[in-house]
């Protein structure tokens, strides 16, 4: 910088600092628009429904988990209207699986997708069984099983999806899912 454009840029700078000599400077961080700020139930309410609309879904599927699951745990879920007997007999593992998907070692982000396209594929194809192995989460002892708990939350909210329960021990046990989908003429 020259001297010429030094001196220049000082006393433009001292004739900033004059102009601003006699301003005070605001104590408060807020401007006041004149209307009362509300603190209210409704409006916490609309905040945190605008935060659960932010969340992730993918294919009709979110990313909330409802509830963590053991390792253990026993899963059974069926839509009303689903005959008890058919459901005894799916726990039993007499109803069998046409196709089955494997999702251990699947991040939740990657099972989900995983997950969708399986059921999808197997709706289009007209299959009524099917095995979905979650696996047990026993990597992380103590720790919930995140992506069985994943799966029996996915699998309510899939259209078409009857009813699943935990599989019998030589198919996966409590590692894995028996699910019974519509058939094909009950979908519209």
């Amino acid at each position: 910088m020259s001297d010429k454009s030094r001196r220049d840029y000082i006393s433009e700078l001292r004739a900033f600092r004059e102009a601003l000599s006699d301003v005070k400077r605001i104590e408060q961080e807020r401007a006041h628009t004149g209307q009362a700020r509300r603190n209210d139930e409704s409006a916490s309410y609309r905040r945190e429904k605008a935060q659960e609309q932010n969340e992730l879904i993918v294919d009709g599927l979110n990313s909330t988990l409802t509830r963590e699951m053991g390792a253990e745990e026993r899963v059974l879920f069926a839509l009303p209207g689903v005959q008890q007997r058919l459901l005894k007999r799916m726990q039993a593992g007499h109803l069998g699986w046409d196709a089955g998907v494997d999702l251990h070692g699947y991040s939740v982000d990657a099972a989900r997708d995983e997950l969708h396209g399986f059921i999808s594929d197997a709706k289009r194809r007209g299959l009524r069984g099917l095995l979905v192995v979650h696996g047990k989460a026993y990597t992380d002892p103590g720790k919930p099983a995140l992506l069985k708990s994943f799966v029996t939350d996915w699998l309510q909210q899939i259209d078409g999806v009857l009813a699943f329960c935990s599989a019998q021990p030589q198919d996966g046990g409590s590692g894995a899912l028996y699910v019974l989908l519509k058939r094909q003429s009950d979908q519209r």
